[in-house]
């Protein structure tokens, strides 16, 4: 097989031209441009895969499917481009769904192929059958089925324009016995679309609203990023004098050294961006659903200005309005809106502004107060530590080194990130802590499993974008809980020279659920406990380097080691960070209760 850096050059037949449908498969896989892929072999499609190295494709083979999917997933939100992922059918299949759940919140086009029973004996409760269209159908923008070898080359075209046109995954799904056959096809030209800037009169509306507003906010969201309208929305924010906030886990939509930046909003991000959209008058949202979780209190801050009036823009018609009461909704490309609403301002004398120093001013000041109050905020308040507890018992659970503060550790990690780094996280506490430190300069830089919120998402969401960008520093984070759901992908990393620089943060709990034992349950603890053993340990038994850290003044030191390990020796490190048990704020305090019981014998667990 051909070495991944020595494919033969692509090109596509033309005209209708006689071959098998796995030929027509492939040949369309690379009219759509498709040169990488991740999964795991089966025999299910194996005819086409025999062909995947001679059309110039590579396929990446993976520890389990979801984290193929991830990697898929990654690879898009990197490039622009569709992340595709392949395994057998039925469980292979099964395994990808909650990898394809994520991607369809972070609008991701990935193509998820799911070879399925073939046509002869589906239905008969054969050896790895399921039904594999129901399993997808919540979290695809489109399924396609070939229900004829024929029409191979057609559906395969359709599922990879769709998951471009509608900015989702999608599912092509083929019995494995319609890969074989004797065809006359031709192959379809990808259908690749401009996107408009909105209606006149939408347009009109909101720059009236904009030039006419005293406190402008703008939210920049991750319509931003997929839209490549970096550079217009910081020229929109500029023109506006207005201080600009990321949505929810959309850090790199607008440059964090940028005077008029204030940090993300929503769960565990910046109190000077909630306080500052808390005075607007009018908020611009420019690229994003506003979703609930990144728009709901924090801080004990209800931050979202009531009396505001909304200018929404969206390139999906369905999010406008959708969570927030909008006043002007645009259906529109954020890129190509930005510069609309940039020309309808340029002539005009807006409200603001007459107060724009005084307002660059208020920014410049609420982001010094918020700097200054996260570097003081050293630890957790919560009055709650274990490791504090054992202390004062005399039972040590780990000599030689100290327990380690995560705000610290964070703090420390964001001083010393390399340029053009590019960083996932995964979900949990102090992931979600580290949204109010992880700060970018360019778009394509940050990945968060985003509404879906599931466990063992980092690992091979860096992987995949490290396969897309090796030029890139590539580092995830996660705890100790998510991370035992994915470690296993470090194989894949070390097998196939994907270097990659993972930050475990080892505080031996599933902290975001125990902290709602703490709040409401009083302190009755039930399965949060994890007894782990040392994942740098576990790292060098994969073939990775691993590094424990148990001093704070070692964490920028390691971490600037495995990025060094990374991009010039090309190997992949773990820093394990012995972290203490303090927890953060709850994810959802809003979701949770105190406990009524009416049984006698529950009465005390109240």
């Amino acid at each position: 097989m051909n070495a991944p850096d020595r494919l033969p050059a692509r090109t596509v037949v033309s005209g209708p031209t006689r071959m098998t449908p796995s030929e027509a498969f492939v040949e369309t896989l690379v009219a759509q441009g498709v040169d990488t892929m991740f999964g795991i072999m089966g025999s299910a499609f194996m005819d086409a895969m025999d062909i995947f190295a001679p059309a110039g494709i590579r396929l990446i083979p993976v520890v389990h499917e979801q984290g193929a999917g991830h990697m898929a997933d990654g690879y898009a939100r990197v490039t622009g481009r569709h992340g595709v992922i392949i395994g057998q059918n039925g469980p292979g299949i099964s395994n990808a769904v909650t990898a394809i759940a994520a991607a369809y919140w972070a609008h991701s086009p990935v193509v998820v192929i799911t070879p399925e029973t073939g046509t002869l004996t589906q239905g008969l409760g054969g050896f790895q059958e399921a039904h594999q269209l129901p399993m997808f159908q919540e979290f695809t923008k489109y399924q396609a089925h070939v229900g004829n070898n024929k029409r191979m080359a057609e559906l395969t075209a359709r599922a990879f324009d769709r998951a471009l046109l509608e900015m989702g995954p999608t599912q092509l799904n083929i019995p494995r016995d319609l890969f074989y056959g004797d065809i006359t096809c031709e192959i379809p030209r990808p259908i690749r679309i401009e996107r408009g800037a909105g209606g006149e009169d939408s347009l009109n509306a909101a720059a009236d609203l904009i030039a006419n507003a005293k406190f402008p906010v703008m939210i920049s969201g991750g319509g931003v990023v997929m839209g490549e309208a970096f550079k217009e929305a910081i020229a929109l924010a500029e023109r506006i004098g207005c201080p600009v906030v990321n949505s929810y886990q959309h850090n790199d939509s607008f440059p964090a050294s940028h005077p008029q930046w204030c940090g993300p909003l929503g769960y565990q991000g910046s109190k000077a961006g909630m306080r500052l959209i808390a005075q607007a008058d009018v908020v611009i949202a420019l690229g994003t659903r506003l979703g609930p979780f990144g728009t709901l209190p924090q801080y004990g801050m209800d931050y979202w200005p009531k009396d505001a009036k909304l200018v929404q823009i969206d390139a999906d018609a369905k999010m406008l309005g959708l969570v927030k009461k909008v006043d002007v909704g645009i259906c529109g490309d954020a890129k190509a809106a930005a510069l609309a609403l940039m020309a309808r301002l340029a002539s005009r004398t807006l409200a603001c502004d007459a107060t724009r120093a005084e307002r660059a001013a208020r920014i410049a000041q609420e982001k010094a107060s918020w700097e200054k109050e996260l570097s003081e905020w050293t630890h957790e308040k919560d009055g709650f530590s274990l490791d504090m507890i054992e202390e004062a018992k005399g039972e040590k659970t780990f000599s030689g080194g100290q327990w380690l503060h995560p705000r610290q550790v964070l703090r420390e990690l964001e001083r010393a990130m390399p340029a053009h780094v590019m960083v996932s996280t995964d979900i949990g506490n102090i992931n979600s802590v580290a949204h109010s430190y992880l700060r970018f300069e360019e778009p394509r830089s940050f990945f968060a499993p985003m509404s879906f919120g599931n466990c063992g998402y980092a690992l091979p969401t860096i992987i995949g974008a490290k396969v897309a960008r090796p030029d890139r520093p590539a580092i995830s984070y996660a705890g100790d809980g998510a991370w035992g759901m994915s470690m296993s992908e470090i194989m894949t990393s070390v097998r196939h020279d994907i270097p990659v620089t993972s930050v475990v943060f080892h505080n031996r709990q599933w902290g975001a659920e125990k902290k709602n034992q703490v709040d409401f349950y009083n302190r009755r603890f039930v399965a949060g406990e994890l007894d782990n053993q040392s994942f740098a340990g576990i790292a060098r038994a994969m073939g990775a380097e691993g590094i424990t850290v148990d001093r704070l003044e070692d964490v920028g030191p390691a971490l600037k080691r495995a990025v060094d390990l990374q991009m010039n020796q090309r190997k992949t490190c773990v820093i394990e960070v012995m972290c203490t048990r303090e927890l953060g704020d709850p994810f959802r305090r809003d979701a949770l209760s105190k406990p009524v019981r009416f049984l006698d014998k529950y009465k005390d667990y109240t």
